[in-house]
């Protein structure tokens, strides 16, 4: 397990990756191998239309990962190196399909008022709003699960931290005028199954949580349009929550008077019903609940796994950590095996739901390895385990990460 591997680079390659009919050709100009620090962990280095060379996972729908240097960079994610997370394998729509000048969103179920919406009656009917949150895949650093569980086989990559621009939720079911026996709010988006059969990726919450004010309908990331493969031109955000509710390409918003039943909340996207998310390896839960909000999680990220430092020569260590929107409160350090800790001072403060920068000077005393473990604490008091839990989805890591140096 660790924190930071290199990306090891060979293979010099130059391919396309083609889609479904009707749906553009997304290009990889420029494609390299890179080793991800778990079994199995070959990738290609790609180039997507508005994106850097990202990890590729897979191109059909495209999930791509950050590579780790890019935190390194600053507390906000550049647009062009934020990852990607497409479930169905018609994803994404076209270009065509999502014009601003054709989109609308629309309203509809238990309202007073079925409605639809431009994008540009959204940016003038409504007060913008802006927030800086973190968006995190539920399986992000699914491939350091020991033993190794089904899914995506990620590094620490799957999330990203932007500022969020667009109106509230709550303002624009307001206006719709939410009926006495509204019960759910259920979000679709543009993208949509090949197959017959296949269930459409449709997402779910309570109407109380839809009235909360940091919920957004987001049409600018970073001060920019929504990239096209992040959802552009309308997503949902869901600041504190994994990225399973940040629909993309949002066109739909259907208020029930019933609990929605659909495949991607029931049976997928579940957890162990438990404080800790978490279960004996290879058993099985007996009873689960949809996954909901981030726990603690904090990374080294201007030393890499592997890397060689002097003894008795200065650097500044830095970092980030974040939770699910309660607010980071302490870092800590540990070079000793987690016997000792010296805190961090923390960065600039950009909200309870953003990465929170950390930096720590560093002498190291004595040659030879060790290991740098990072661990953060959050309003509520609550922490990483020193050792990984798990559960059978891979979902929720927020163990202490080490990053192993040598001192020479």
């Amino acid at each position: 397990m660790n924190t930071n591997s290199p990306l090891s680079r060979r293979n010099f390659l130059v391919r396309g990756a083609v889609f479904a009919a009707g749906l553009p050709a997304l290009k990889a100009l420029a494609e390299e191998t890179v080793t991800l620090p778990f079994e199995n962990g070959e990738r290609p280095l790609v180039k997507y239309p508005q994106k850097r060379p990202l990890i590729r996972l897979t191109s059909r729908p495209p999930q791509l990962e950050t590579p780790f240097s890019v935190f390194n960079e600053g507390v906000l994610t550049p647009n062009d190196a934020f990852f990607v997370r497409y479930h169905l394998a018609g994803s994404p729509p076209s270009m065509g399909q999502l014009g601003a000048e054709k989109f609308q969103l629309n309203i509809k179920g238990a309202v007073t008022t079925p409605l639809s919406f431009s994008l540009e009656e959204l940016k003038k009917d409504f007060e913008p709003v802006e927030i800086v949150a973190v968006n995190q895949c539920s399986g992000n650093s699914r491939g350091f699960f020991k033993p190794r569980v089904q899914g995506g086989q990620l590094a620490h990559g799957a999330m990203g931290n932007a500022k969020w621009r667009g109106v509230r939720l709550k303002d624009v079911l307001a206006k719709a005028g939410l009926a006495a026996n509204a019960k759910q709010a259920v979000f679709n988006g543009l993208d949509k199954p090949l197959l017959p059969g296949t269930p459409d990726f449709v997402k779910a919450i309570d109407i109380d949580q839809a009235a909360e004010p940091d919920l957004l309908l987001a049409y600018e990331m970073n001060g920019e349009p929504l990239p096209w493969l992040n959802g552009f031109p309308l997503r949902l955000v869901m600041p504190g929550h994994y990225g399973t509710y940040w629909v993309k390409h949002l066109n739909e918003i259907l208020i029930t008077d019933d609990q929605f039943k659909g495949f991607w909340m029931d049976p997928a996207y579940r957890i162990p019903d438990d404080a800790c998310a978490a279960i004996e390896p290879g058993t099985k839960p007996k009873h689960t609940i949809p996954i909901s909000r981030f726990n603690v999680r904090s990374f080294l990220t201007s030393v890499e796994d592997g890397a060689s430092l002097k003894r008795d020569r200065a650097t500044t260590l830095r970092g980030i950590a974040f939770d699910g929107g309660y607010g980071i409160t302490e870092v800590a350090v540990s070079d000793d095996d987690g016997r000792t800790w010296r805190s961090a001072e923390l960065g600039k403060d950009l909200g309870k739901y953003s990465f929170r920068e950390w930096m720590l000077p560093f002498k190291p005393a004595r040659v030879g390895k060790l290991a740098l473990r990072v661990r953060a604490t959050n309003r509520l008091g609550q922490s990483q385990p020193m050792e990984p839990l798990w559960n059978p989805s891979g979902y929720m890591r927020n163990v202490v990460e080490s990053t192993t140096v040598t001192i020479a």
